[in-house]
């Protein structure tokens, strides 16, 4: 898709700044400083992975597209990394733990298979009270085009996890049929063990 120019998810994101914004500062207000590590899954040209190096996190964000990474690498703010990886199978990567993980838009593409590999991969690099936050489109009829998962999907991919949060996300800027699809904001926990 990045070959042929067609990156609605970048679109959204200029479009839904505001909204995605206030919801990174909700995530950071209950937290101490320095953030600690965060990693942005499915990160694409690097679109968010910046904004969270800007707030504090040392920011890493893997995409398994290499095009996507090296185009990100060329407008790579200092103190941000970038990985070429699966985020279904982020064990042999290297990458450390984390105390933050951002989903915008990958998890919701996958079948179940695949979630569930996120879920263990993003678990298994996960600190103690790690949190997820996640945005994903709602199941509609078009799911095999633009993805979507119910709640309870996201839960059966992350059974480690607490779910704090669901809200609705802004739909401006998304455009047909996606501004049909109920996109939400999930904000989970690792529980402890």
């Amino acid at each position: 898709m990045y070959r042929f120019g067609v990156t609605p998810w970048e679109r959204y994101g200029k479009a839904a700044a505001d909204s995605i914004a206030a919801v990174l500062h909700r995530e950071e207000a209950e937290r101490s400083r320095p953030l600690g590590r965060a990693l942005d899954l499915g990160c694409g040209r690097g679109q968010f992975t910046p904004e969270l190096g800007r707030r504090g996190w040392e920011a890493v964000g893997v995409d398994y597209v290499p095009a996507a990474i090296e185009a990100a690498e060329r407008k790579r703010p200092e103190g941000v990394t970038y990985v070429v990886g699966d985020v279904t199978n982020l064990a042999g990567a290297g990458l450390g733990t984390f105390d933050f993980f951002l989903d915008i838009g990958c998890f919701q593409g996958f079948e179940a298979d695949r979630r569930r590999g996120e879920g263990r991969s993003v678990s298994a690099l996960a600190n103690p009270g790690a949190t997820l936050l996640m945005l994903a489109f709602g199941v509609t009829r078009l799911r095999g085009r633009i993805g979507g998962v119910s709640q309870a999907e996201v839960e059966d991919a992350f059974p480690d996890w607490e779910m704090l949060d669901v809200r609705p996300a802004e739909t401006a800027g998304l455009g047909w049929p996606m501004n049909r699809s109920s996109p939400q904001w999930y904000r989970m926990r690792l529980r402890p063990e």
